[in-house]
């Protein structure tokens, strides 16, 4: 017995003024002060008292947030005890809203006990909204949450069904002027969660479609949307739709190897979550290809992509090669050596790199695992360039 799980979904043009739908009596705003700066938060708070909602905001959310963030949110919530929490922001503000959420109705809980398993009984004390305002995560329809253990530098891979939004509210207004670089950044995070959503060993009937549909809008749209920006309005649509439909893809079958080894490279490294996941991608395709024949999906999805795919091997060669393609036409390194990583940090990290990646809980849905030595191997050829295939 498996699960789908999915918020209700309000989508494309003025899908903001849900918000105004809303029935309660107080709304905590999560969001980072970039969105404060920008006045997007400003917009979304107007949209909640129009609602007739009180309105706290909560606006200090990093980049790749803490244990120690997501406590001192939740106290944040305990203090003004709001019946909704919205989230604003990209997947770090949405993760780390999720967890407070969690935190605020188990407030006996440390963030990293987290799980799937334990039953939190959080919509006894709020309802959940999620407003991405990057293209790439999926964080508004997934029930995953990740945080950064700062102290072990680490990423942690926690979750709980139940911590899936009750709204996603996914507004391309909201990312028309987002950056040329992060553009390319969450876009190829998007890609990544819908081919490894469609090649997971949890992949099944229901996520297979989504995952193929959004992996072909990505590769449509993504160069477009890095390239033009708010000019091309229809790309910028299209591109947040994917992020969305990637979301529900890979939420729902999980993703595998390339998370794995690319959340070690954030912790370690700082990297970008998107553009490490994707500098791992096609080595990690290379990787799963070279085992058991027959035991990875290239050829279906090089050939729903119109890419060569005669066997396995042809497949898992076009595909990777249409992932390098799509990260040049986006100015992205394809080697850590040219994300200016020296030799010398990563023979220095590497025993961390290969310990955080082998533990991770997206390595294991991979349709091959590597040992640790092959672990190690992969990171050098993600370094150096080095295809074996």
């Amino acid at each position: 017995m498996w699960y789908f799980s999915s918020p209700l979904i309000v989508y494309g043009e003025d899908a903001l003024s849900h918000l105004t739908t809303l029935e309660g009596h107080r709304a905590a705003l999560i969001t980072d002060d970039t969105l404060v700066r920008l006045g997007f938060a400003a917009r979304v708070i107007q949209n909640l008292q129009q609602a007739g909602l009180q309105v706290v905001c909560y606006d200090h959310v990093e980049p790749e947030p803490s244990l120690e963030q997501v406590q001192a949110g939740a106290r944040f919530l305990l203090e003004h005890q709001p019946d909704w929490i919205v989230a604003l922001g990209g997947g770090s503000v949405i993760d780390a809203a999720k967890a407070m959420w969690i935190l605020y109705a188990r407030p006996d809980l440390e963030p990293e006990a987290i799980n799937p398993i334990e039953r939190f009984n959080l919509r006894e004390r709020a309802r959940f909204v999620a407003i991405p305002t990057t293209s790439g995560t999926g964080s508004e329809v997934t029930w995953a949450i990740v945080l950064t253990n700062r102290a072990e530098r680490r990423k942690l891979g926690l979750g709980s069904r139940e911590a899936i939004a009750d709204i996603a509210i996914v507004d391309p207004a909201l990312v028309l002027d987002l950056p040329p670089r992060l553009t390319a950044d969450t876009g190829l995070d998007a890609l990544t969660h819908a081919i490894e959503g469609f090649t997971s060993t949890y992949h099944n009937d229901f996520t297979d479609g989504l995952c193929l549909k959004a992996a072909k809008l990505v590769f449509e749209y993504l160069p477009r949307a890095y390239r033009y920006g708010r000019e091309d309005a229809e790309a910028r649509a299209h591109m947040h739709f994917a992020a969305t439909i990637a979301g529900l893809g890979f939420g729902n079958a999980m993703a595998a190897l390339a998370h794995g080894m690319g959340h070690a490279l954030g912790a370690i490294f700082h990297i970008p979550h998107g553009r490490a996941v994707a500098l791992a991608l096609p080595y990690t395709i290379a990787y799963c290809a070279s085992g058991e024949p027959g035991s990875t999906r290239y050829a279906e999805l090089a050939a729903y992509l119109g890419l060569p795919a005669g066997n396995e091997q042809t497949a898992a060669q076009s595909l990777l090669r249409a992932v390098w393609d799509l990260m040049k036409q986006v100015d992205q390194p394809v080697t850590l050596a040219e994300a200016g990583i020296s030799r010398d940090d990563l023979a220095r990290e590497m025993e961390w790199l290969v310990a955080h990646a082998m533990n991770d809980t997206q390595t294991i849905m991979s349709p091959r695992i590597p040992d640790e030595s092959e672990m190690q191997t992969i990171f050098w050829q993600i370094y150096s360039g080095e295809i074996d295939l």
